[in-house]
């Protein structure tokens, strides 16, 4: 079957459908890892949108028939992970020959998963990385996402816990690829 969805770089006009794609992607990929309670404490502050990326002009989105079905960037600023509403960001830019580049913030909407949307935005962030002159990449995976990265070539590291509210945490597994 032809591919039916268009890969091309997000712009603020995207913000409102990736805010309602986010939720519906971590609730619906990632309730064997997450309890209901983790996700949403994480929704918002460890899962949102991330505007820097968008201006950056580093986010990616996968849209089929005028709707957002995926999203997924990289990043050349110090923050690892989480949305524009994480407290503890540093934006900060990396130096591409002694720093690493970062995955960040990839979606998909769980009717779209495990069909291709997220090794082609993978795909598309490794080449620009690459063109930016950087070495290597890392990235902090959350656990349903570590099977998909692994796959695509990338080693595990240090596994940690996000704080949350409530006294809740979120697990995530650093990650690393050499180009």
């Amino acid at each position: 079957m032809k591919q039916q969805w268009k890969l091309r770089l997000a712009n603020e006009s995207d913000v409102p459908a990736l805010e309602k794609l986010i939720p519906l992607s971590v609730r619906g990929l990632s309730w064997a890892d997450y309890s209901s309670a983790q996700m949403d404490a994480a929704l918002g502050s460890v899962f949102g949108v991330d505007r820097q990326l968008i201006r950056d002009g580093t986010y990616f989105v996968v849209a089929e028939n005028g709707e957002l079905i995926g999203g997924g960037g990289w990043s050349k600023r110090k923050t690892l992970f989480g949305s524009d509403h994480q407290t503890n960001r540093d934006d900060a830019e990396l130096d591409p020959a002694h720093d690493a580049a970062r995955i960040r913030a990839f979606f998909i909407h769980p009717d779209h998963a495990r069909r291709g949307l997220g090794r082609a935005i993978l795909e598309e962030c490794e080449k620009a990385i690459r063109a930016a002159g950087f070495q290597s990449i890392e990235l902090a995976s959350t656990l349903p996402g570590v099977p998909f990265y692994s796959a695509c070539g990338y080693a595990s590291g240090e596994r940690s816990d996000i704080p949350l509210s409530d006294g809740l945490s979120l697990g995530i597994l650093r990650m690393r690829k050499q180009l």
